[in-house]
C-alpha cells in the first residue's frame, strides 16, 4: 500500500491531478478562515466551546461540521457548499415527480448540463436567502442558538445593521459560488467529486484540534479527572472497529446474477455472458442521517422558544424529550432513518425500469421471469437490504453519543468514532482511492490491495490527459499564487507568535 502512494508521483497526469486538486483545496481553506468585515467571532467560538463542554448540540453545531469550522470563525465562506447540496438534492428529487426534468436527464450530456446549470441558479438564490438568514441571526443570536446571552458573551455584529447586512450577504453569496465552483474544477480536472471532497476536508481540519484534546483527556494536571490507559486500549480498539465496519458495509453489495441469451446477427454471435446487477447494502449513503439529524432539531428548538416566549411550561418540559441523551430522542431518531432510508430508495431506485432494461437488452435473472416478476424481485430484494442499511446507520449515528454521554469523551473527540461526518469521510476517501487505483492499474503499477485482484491491465489512454491538455501552463499561475498565500500565511502565524 505504502508504495502504491509513491507510485502516484511517478504518473505524470496523476500527479498533475494530485497537486491541482490540493491547491484548491488549499485556496477553499483559507476562504473559511478570512473573517467577515464587522463581525468579531470570539463571543460565539466562546459560547460553542462552552455548550459542546456541556454535551450540547444543534443544527447549527452540524452546519459549521460541514462548513469544516468557517461558520464560528464568521468567514467569508461560513456557508459552505451546503446551499449547493441543497439544491442538488432538491433537483435530483424533482426529476423523480417533474417529467420535463426526467426527460431533460434521459438526454445524455445535453440534458444533464442544462440541469447542472439550473441547479446553479437555485443555489445563488438558497445563498441570498441563507445569508441573509444567517446575518439577522448573527445580529440577535438568542434567536438562532438557544441560551446566547449577549450580556456573558458579548455582542457579534459589532458594525451597522443595514451595511453589514448588504456587504455580508454579498460576501457569503460569492464564498459558496466560489466554493461551488472549485468543487467543479476538482470533479473536472483532479482526483474525485469535488464537493465530496471539500466536505471532507472540513471535517478533517477539525482532527488535529481533536487529537490535541484527546492527548489532554490523557495526561490531564494532577487533580484532573482524565482517563487511564485500559481506556485508550479501548477507544483505539473502537475506533479500528468503527471504522472497519463503515467501510465493509459502505462496500457490500448483494450480487443479482444475470444470464443474457444469445444472439445471431449476421455471422456474429452476440450475447450469452453471464453478469450481476450490484445492490448495494447501504444504497442511500449518508442522506438519511442528514436529513433525520436535520429535521429532529427543529421541534426541540420550537418547543422550547415557544414555551418560554408564552410561559408555556408543558411545552418546555414536552421539548426535552427530544434532546440528545434521551430515550425517545434515539427511538424517533432511529424512526426517522428508517423512513428516509426507504424514501430514498424509493425515489432513486427504479426496478420496474431496471427489468425493462434487461428484457430489452436479452438478460434475465436466472430462476424469475422478465418482466413484472423481476421487478418485483429486484424491489422485494432491495427492501431486505435497506433494513440492514437503516440498522447499520443508526447504529453508526449514535455511536457518538454513546461515548459522549456514558465515558464523558468531548464530543469534539467522539464525533471521529462514527456519525454522520465519519460515514462521509469513510465513503469519499474510499470513492477517491478507487480513482487513484484506476490510475494506477492502467499503468501496470500495483493499486493498494493485491489480494484477490485481477491481473489484467489495460493499457493507459493515450492522449487527453490533464498534463498533455494543459501542459501546466495555467495551473503554473496558480501553484505561484497558492504559495505566495502559504508564505504570507506562514509570515503572519510567525508574526503572531512574536
Amino acid at each position: 500500500m505504502l508504495s502504491a502512494f509513491t507510485n502516484c508521483l511517478k504518473i505524470p497526469d496523476l500527479r498533475a491531478r494530485i497537486f491541482y486538486s490540493l491547491a484548491l483545496l488549499f485556496i477553499a481553506r483559507v476562504g473559511a478562515s478570512i473573517p467577515l468585515p464587522g463581525l468579531d467571532s470570539g463571543p460565539l467560538q466562546e459560547y460553542f466551546q462552552a455548550t459542546t463542554a456541556a454535551g450540547g448540540g444543534s443544527i447549527v453545531g452540524l452546519y459549521n461540521m460541514f462548513t469544516g469550522g468557517a461558520l464560528l470563525k464568521g468567514a467569508v465562506c461560513a456557508l459552505g457548499v451546503m446551499p449547493y447540496i441543497s439544491a442538488s438534492i432538491i433537483f435530483q428529487l424533482m426529476t423523480a415527480v417533474v417529467p420535463s426534468l426526467s426527460r431533460l436527464q434521459q438526454e445524455g450530456d445535453v440534458g444533464r448540463q442544462k440541469i447542472t446549470q439550473y441547479t446553479r441558479y437555485a443555489t445563488l438564490g438558497l445563498c441570498l436567502v441563507q445569508g441573509i438568514m444567517l446575518i439577522v441571526a448573527l445580529g440577535n443570536p438568542a434567536q438562532l442558538f438557544p441560551g446566547y446571552d449577549i450580556n456573558v458573551y458579548g455582542p457579534i455584529v459589532i458594525s451597522g445593521q443595514l451595511s453589514f447586512l448588504i456587504n455580508s450577504t454579498i460576501i457569503l453569496t460569492a464564498g459558496t459560488m466560489l466554493l461551488m465552483w472549485l468543487g467543479e474544477q476538482i470533479t473536472k480536472s483532479g482526483l474525485g467529486n469535488g464537493i465530496s471532497i471539500l466536505i471532507t476536508v472540513g471535517i478533517l481540519a477539525d482532527l488535529p484540534g481533536a487529537a490535541a484534546a484527546t492527548y489532554r483527556l490523557f495526561f490531564a494536571p494532577v487533580g484532573v479527572d482524565r482517563l487511564d490507559a485500559p481506556t485508550a486500549v479501548l477507544m483505539l480498539l473502537l475506533l479500528f472497529v468503527v471504522t472497519a465496519g463503515i467501510v465493509a458495509v459502505t462496500q457490500a453489495q448483494r450480487k443479482i446474477p444475470v444470464q443474457y441469451a444469445k444472439r445471431v446477427v449476421g455471422r456474429k454471435v452476440f450475447g450469452g455472458q453471464s453478469s450481476f446487477i450490484p445492490l448495494k447494502v447501504n444504497y442511500s449513503g449518508v442522506m438519511p442521517v442528514i436529513f433525520a439529524s436535520a429535521i429532529l432539531m427543529f421541534p426541540q428548538q420550537i418547543l422550547s422558544q415557544l414555551g418560554a416566549a408564552f410561559d408555556l411550561r408543558f411545552l418546555t418540559e414536552f421539548s426535552s424529550i427530544f434532546v440528545r441523551g434521551s430515550i425517545t430522542y434515539y427511538a424517533v431518531f432511529g424512526g426517522m432513518i428508517l423512513f428516509f432510508s426507504y424514501f430514498w430508495v424509493s425515489v432513486m431506485f427504479k426496478p420496474i425500469q431496471m427489468a425493462d432494461d434487461l428484457k430489452k437488452y436479452g438478460g434475465y435473472i436466472p430462476g424469475i421471469r422478465p418482466g413484472e416478476p423481476t421487478a418485483r424481485f429486484l424491489d422485494f430484494t432491495m427492501t431486505r437490504l435497506t433494513l440492514a442499511g437503516a440498522i447499520f446507520l443508526t447504529a453508526v449515528a449514535i455511536f457518538p453519543d454513546v461515548l459522549l454521554f456514558s465515558l464523558n469523551v468531548p464530543m469534539r473527540i467522539a464525533i471521529f468514532f462514527g456519525g454522520t461526518g465519519m460515514l462521509i469521510t469513510v465513503g469519499v476517501l474510499l470513492d477517491t482511492m478507487r480513482q487513484i487505483e484506476t490510475f494506477l492499474l492502467q499503468r501496470h503499477y500495483d493499486g493498494f490491495l493485491k489480494k484477490g485482484r485481477m491481473r489484467g491491465r489495460s493499457a493507459a489512454p493515450a492522449g487527453n490527459t490533464l498534463a498533455e491538455a494543459t501542459e501546466f501552463k495555467n495551473v503554473g499561475a496558480l501553484y505561484l499564487v497558492v504559495g505566495i498565500i502559504f508564505l504570507v500565511g506562514i509570515l503572519a502565524w510567525v508574526l503572531k507568535g512574536i
